[in-house]
C-alpha cells in the first residue's frame, strides 16, 4: 500500500511538473524570465508610461497614494519653511500690525493642511497666501501646476490601465483541450474559440506556433523552436464573423509536424502548441491578442467537439456553453501516414491498371471421353 501510495505521489509529481513546464499558460501569460540583464533599469524610468501601465495595481496605488502623500508632506514642509523664515510662526511672537506671508499657519500640521487645500484645489478659505512675500506667491503658482501633472498623470494611467485592450481578451476563450479527428476527408487538429460578448472583433486573424526543442544539422540544440501552424476555418482565417463560437483546424498533411505522429506516440512527445487570436475592439478600436496554449496531455485524438449552436422555437439561435469544451469519441485514423496511404490505395483500385508483362496464352480443349 505505502509503495503504491509512493507511486501515485511521484507520478503526480512528475506530470505536475511536466505541465509547468510550458511558455505560455492557459490564459495566455506568458512563462519566461530575463537574466543577467546588461542594461540598467534606468531604460525602464525613461519609459515610465508604459513602465506604469505594466505594473500590478497593488503596486500601481501604492505610487499613486505616495505620489499624492509625498507632494503634499514636501509642499508642508516648504510652506513650513516660508512661515519660519518670514518669522510668522507663534513662538516669534509677532506683533499685531504683522502681515504674514500665509495666514493662519502656526505650525508643521497646519502648512501640511494648507498643502493639501492648495493641491487639490480645495480653497477653504481659512487660511491663504497674502500679497507680502513673493516667495508664497512663487511657492503657491509652482505647486498648483505641480498638482495638476500628477493628477493628469496618475490619472490617465489609472484609465489607460482599466480601458487596455488586455482586458477584452478576457473575454475570448478556447476550448480546454484540442482534439484530432477527419473533416472533410482529412484528418485535422480542432479547436474551439467563442467570444463572449455581443460586440465582435473586427479583423480578427488565428494562427499558431509549435514550440519544440530541435536539432539542427550541424549539431546545435534549439530550445523553443518555432514552427507556423496555419488554423482555418470554413470562412478562411481571416476577417472572421466572430459573433458565435468557431471551430478553427489545422490539416495535418505531409508539410504539417503533426504527420509523423500518431495516437500511440502523441503522449511521447515534446512539444507546445501556442494559439494566437489577433483583433480589433469594435467599441474602442484598439488592437488586442488572446493566446492559450496546448500540451500532449491535452490534445486529444480521435475525439471532435460536442454541437454547442442550436436554434429556438421563436427563431433564434442559442449557444450552450455548457458543450463548449465537451468531446465525443469518432472513428479516427490512428495516424495521418495511415489515412493517406489509404486514401492512395482506394485510388489505385478506382482506377485499375495494365500489365504489360501479363501473356495471354491459347488452350486447346481436347476431349477425354472415347467412343
Amino acid at each position: 500500500m505505502f509503495s503504491y501510495l509512493r507511486e501515485r505521489f511521484t507520478s503526480h509529481l512528475r506530470e505536475r511538473s511536466r505541465r509547468r513546464a510550458r511558455l505560455v499558460s492557459k490564459d495566455g501569460r506568458c512563462n519566461i524570465e530575463f537574466g543577467n540583464v546588461e542594461q540598467s533599469r534606468f531604460v525602464f524610468l525613461i519609459d515610465i508610461w508604459t513602465t506604469i501601465l505594466d505594473l500590478r495595481w497593488r503596486y500601481k496605488m501604492t505610487i499613486f497614494i505616495s505620489a499624492f502623500l509625498g507632494s503634499w508632506f514636501l509642499f508642508g514642509l516648504l510652506w513650513y519653511v516660508v512661515a519660519y523664515i518670514h518669522k510668522d510662526l507663534p513662538e516669534f511672537n509677532p506683533s499685531i500690525n504683522h502681515t504674514p506671508c500665509v495666514e493662519n499657519i502656526n505650525g508643521l500640521t497646519s502648512a501640511f493642511l494648507f498643502s493639501l487645500e492648495t493641491q487639490v484645489t480645495i480653497g477653504y478659505g481659512f487660511r491663504c497666501v497674502t500679497e507680502q512675500c513673493a516667495t508664497a506667491i512663487f511657492l503657491l503658482i509652482f505647486q498648483s501646476i505641480l498638482g495638476v501633472i500628477i493628477n493628469s498623470f496618475m490619472c490617465g494611467a489609472i484609465l489607460a490601465k482599466i480601458s487596455r485592450s488586455k482586458n477584452r481578451a478576457k473575454t475570448i476563450t478556447f476550448s480546454k483541450n484540442a482534439v484530432i479527428s477527419k473533416r472533410g476527408g482529412k484528418l485535422c487538429l480542432l479547436i474551439r474559440v467563442a467570444n463572449l460578448r455581443k460586440s465582435l472583433l473586427i479583423g480578427s486573424h488565428i494562427y499558431g506556433k509549435l514550440l519544440k526543442t530541435t536539432i539542427t544539422p550541424e549539431g546545435e540544440t534549439i530550445i523553443l523552436d518555432q514552427v507556423n501552424i496555419e488554423f482555418v476555418v470554413d470562412a478562411g482565417n481571416e476577417n472572421l464573423f466572430f459573433i458565435s463560437p468557431l471551430t478553427i483546424y489545422h490539416i495535418i498533411d505531409k508539410n504539417s509536424p503533426f504527420f509523423h505522429m500518431a495516437a500511440e506516440t502523441l503522449l511521447q512527445q515534446d512539444f507546445e502548441l501556442v494559439v494566437f487570436l489577433d483583433g480589433t475592439v469594435e467599441a474602442t478600436s484598439a488592437t488586442c491578442q488572446v493566446r492559450t496554449s496546448y500540451i500532449p496531455e491535452e490534445v486529444l485524438w480521435g475525439y471532435r467537439f460536442a454541437p454547442i449552436v442550436s436554434k429556438t422555437k421563436e427563431g433564434k439561435y442559442r449557444v450552450d456553453f455548457q458543450n463548449f469544451s465537451k468531446t465525443v469519441a469518432v472513428e479516427t485514423p490512428h495516424c495521418a501516414f495511415c489515412l493517406s496511404n489509404e486514401k492512395e490505395a482506394k485510388a489505385k483500385e478506382k482506377k485499375g491498371y495494365d500489365n504489360p508483362g501479363f501473356v495471354l496464352s491459347e488452350v486447346n480443349e481436347t476431349s477425354d471421353t472415347k467412343m
